[in-house]
């Protein structure tokens, strides 16, 4: 199969099957002419890369997990990587999350200011902009007469 073709029926780029050939995740044979062939199972192949990729892996981690998925049988160094991956995607998350909090906490000071949030709500507040006012200027900004 050609390239578009594999594209197309995975429902990818062809951009994404060369990616995924840069990285070693692919190994499509070469014609005389240099073109890309595949064989029929590297649909199936691209739908399973496709699928790491949406569970969060990097293309390193897929490239480490691929050797036990071609053989069928994983090591016990496989399921601590994808532990490990586990972990790193669930503290992505907490981060996110609290980020989230944190934005959630900036709307509702937004949304209904208070004084120890809102400068402009103090007392006394601010006093309005004198362009004569030398100190509010700075020392070197030029008085008007």
């Amino acid at each position: 199969m050609r390239i578009g073709e594999v594209a197309h029926q995975a429902g990818v780029s062809s951009r994404a099957l060369r990616y995924y050939e840069e990285q070693g995740l692919l190994a499509p044979e070469r014609t005389p002419s240099g073109q890309r062939t595949y064989p029929e199972a590297a649909v199936e192949r691209v739908k399973l890369i496709q699928q790491l990729f949406t569970a969060g892996l990097p293309s390193r981690t897929i490239r480490q997990l691929m050797p036990c998925i071609d053989a069928g049988h994983g090591s016990p160094e496989v399921f601590e990587l994808m532990a490990a991956e586990r972990d790193r995607i669930t503290a992505a998350m907490a981060a996110l999350a609290a980020a989230r909090d944190a934005l959630d906490r900036m709307i509702e000071i937004a949304n209904h200011p208070t004084p120890e949030h809102c400068p402009a709500l103090r007392e006394p507040a601010w006093a309005p902009y004198d362009p004569t006012d030398r100190t509010a200027a700075g020392p070197s900004a030029p008085v008007a007469v």
